[in-house]
């Protein structure tokens, strides 16, 4: 497989793993009986299998009783999904969650999720019973990979963060008490230049305490710092050996940005672009970039999710392009009467709505069966017309606009379709 498949094999698994996660973490089970399993692959299913029914037999002396059958029946259930698997788990390992998690009015329902072969392999075998389900290191193992230090600078202000994979984190910031140039009455140029000097001085150092505390830590988790601000100040700044001498010799970029605040930290990101050649928010800007290209002087562009799969449909689309923050469902409107078919774009969390024909107004009634991922539903037939799927962050301003203006969905074309 191609370098852009595995990567986008690795990004549609890492979607559909969130979604899980994003419903593990909302549920609540009352007591401790929620039943979490870590296993690595090289450890046997029979160890496994063994640990289980050791801990079945001693929850056995739990007091409370609606506890100890909760334990037990997720225990159990956990064992029927280990009787799937060979001598092994899949390549990684794998992930176990059940439980009878809280479902209103004094009423709980059992919960089982299997989650195999994460992004990171597991490292450990980890049992964990608790009222919530254990899912930070499989949230670690989803974290964008890349991690940069950024820091925006002027002589008023200061913000420093991080650019982890697509997303800008901003930290710190701070503010100068560095007078302007012209000097209050009665005092000589001389000793107001030097208060000006001494002031620009505990600045920097205020700056530099900032980053170092944030960035030396993690020095050797780092893949490069980058300063910004206007020319002299940055100078000034990276010339003073203000920063600790490890974190000096990690920055690899001074560029020039307009702003110091929050937004400079953007503005650093989008001006250090040869830098970050390979760091994922690039990939992002550039397709993003393309697609504004097409949608505003050519005609291989399409936006919203019916234009989008009728595109998909016809074999059209090179690249179908994803916010990483969607998360809707489609619901599909077969009419009796007529045979149209329409579709509804809602959002995960509401109920399914009802339906009127577009062609012939009768009134349309879904089922569950008819309502599916709307992500899951476009890639599906991306993967069978041979088009690229990518998924775009938010954390700079074309993303942010793929998702609040054309509702998450966009594609780029092979050809024009009118459509």
């Amino acid at each position: 497989m191609s370098q852009e498949g595995e990567q986008e094999q690795s990004d549609r698994k890492k979607y559909e793993f969130r979604k899980v996660l994003e419903d593990l973490k909302e549920y609540d089970g009352s007591g401790t009986q929620l039943v979490t399993i870590y296993i690595p692959e090289d450890r046997q299913v029979s160890d496994v299998v063994q640990h289980v029914t050791q801990e079945h037999s001693e929850a056995a002396n739990i007091k409370s009783k609606q506890t100890r059958t909760a334990v037990q029946d997720a225990l159990t259930s956990i064992k029927d999904r280990l009787r799937y698997y060979d001598t092994f788990p899949p390549e990684k390992g794998m992930v176990l969650f059940s439980g009878a998690v809280d479902s209103g009015g004094g009423r709980t329902d059992m919960v089982t999720k299997v989650l195999e072969s994460p992004p990171q392999p597991v490292e450990s075998f980890r049992y964990h019973c608790d009222s919530e389900f254990l899912t930070e290191p499989l949230e670690e193992m989803l974290a964008d990979k890349g991690l940069y230090g950024l820091i925006v600078l002027d002589r008023r202000e200061a913000n420093v963060g991080w650019l982890k994979g697509k997303r800008i984190e901003p930290v710190k910031s701070a503010s100068s008490l560095v007078p302007g140039k012209q000097r209050k009455g009665g005092q000589s140029a001389q000793r107001f230049a030097r208060l000006r000097l001494e002031a620009i001085d505990n600045f920097y150092q205020e700056v530099a305490g900032m980053a170092n505390d944030l960035f030396v830590p993690r020095r050797h988790e780092l893949d490069g710092i980058l300063v910004g601000g206007p020319s002299p100040t940055k100078d000034e700044f990276l010339d003073g050996d203000y920063l600790h001498h490890e974190i000096q010799d990690n920055v690899i970029g001074k560029f020039d940005v307009a702003y110091t605040d929050e937004s400079g930290l953007k503005d650093l990101v989008d001006n250090a672009e040869e830098a970050l050649a390979d760091a994922e928010v690039m990939k992002d800007k550039k397709v993003m970039e393309e697609f504004f290209e097409e949608l505003n002087a050519g005609d291989q562009a399409t936006y919203g999710f019916e234009q989008t799969r009728r595109n998909l449909m016809m074999g059209a689309v090179d690249r179908l392009l994803i916010s990483e923050d969607l998360r809707k469902d489609v619901v599909t409107y077969d009419c009796p009467e007529c045979g149209n078919t329409d579709r509804e774009v809602i959002d995960r969390r509401k109920s399914t709505p009802d339906h009127s024909c577009n062609d012939c107004g009768t009134e349309v009634e879904a089922t569950e069966d008819d309502r599916e991922d709307a992500i899951d539903h476009l890639i599906e037939i991306a993967e069978q017309r041979g088009t690229e799927t990518k998924f775009i962050s938010t954390d700079f301003e074309k993303g942010e606009q793929l998702y609040n203006a054309f509702g998450g969905f966009a594609g780029l074309l092979r050809y024009s379709t009118g459509v």
